[in-house]
């Protein structure tokens, strides 16, 4: 099987062409990966950046997907701003996610095969997309990140139980100078409304960066993809 390549020009703008970058080519004997990860970086970072946590997650037979945000942002304000003022860009930003993922199903890779994982607001992004775009995926990621929207903002669910039992990993230091831990935990509340079974970290006094202890707790769930037995492993609740 060759490499798989994106086609973004569909999408709308601002992230209309994006540059997708593929990381490895980790196929298996059958001919195709076991799954996929879709990568997602913070603002003013690249898809190199988040790429280099790759070899950490050490996923041999996972194919890692990172597209570039153009300008190197998936939006420009705050993910606590009033939605008006992070519009096209979010929507262009899922419209982007989802080209991906429709891509990856004619390769044969179904969304409970596909993770999407993403750092600050990465993870904001991978956390907004389970919430507007439900369906069973592989696992949800988010490493210090939460649903996009002013504070007071309603969060219901549409369609309860969609995630379907879906992992979702949301671990974040706190204090954080970007994403407040009463959001990280109101995500982890609607998500949990729409069947995602939730892991929710809370990491006192860190640095805002990727943890080693993140890359250690989400090893389990992206070793699960494409497994015969889909239940997440180590899930739980609460940790401080």
């Amino acid at each position: 099987m060759s490499p798989i390549r994106f086609d973004t020009t569909d999408v709308p703008r601002p992230h209309l062409h994006v540059r997708v970058l593929v990381d490895g080519e980790f196929f298996s004997e059958r001919g195709g990966p076991r799954g996929a990860v879709i990568l997602l970086h913070g603002r003013g970072a690249s898809a190199e950046d988040i790429v280099s946590i790759v070899p950490s997650l050490d996923q041999r037979d996972l194919l890692f997907i990172a597209p570039n945000a153009n300008g190197s942002t998936w939006y420009p304000q705050s993910f606590l701003a009033p939605l008006a003022l992070n519009q096209p860009h979010v929507e262009s930003a899922h419209a982007l996610i989802e080209t991906i993922i429709r891509q990856l199903g004619t390769a044969g890779v179904t969304p409970e095969r596909i993770a999407l994982l993403g750092f600050s607001q990465g993870a904001c992004l991978a956390s907004d997309h389970a919430y507007r775009h439900p369906r069973r995926y592989g696992a949800i990621i988010a490493l210090t990140g939460g649903l996009i929207g002013p504070p007071g903002e309603r969060f219901d669910p549409v369609d309860e139980g969609r995630l379907a039992g879906t992992p979702v990993f949301l671990g974040a230091n706190d204090p954080d100078p970007h994403v407040p831990w009463t959001r990280v935990e109101e995500t982890a509340a609607v998500l949990q409304r729409l069947g995602g079974q939730i892991e929710l970290r809370r990491y006192p006094n860190r640095p805002h960066a990727v943890l080693m202890e993140e890359i250690e707790a989400v090893r389990p769930l992206l070793a699960a993809i494409g497994a015969s037995n889909t239940s997440a492993p180590g899930m739980g609740g609460a940790s401080d």
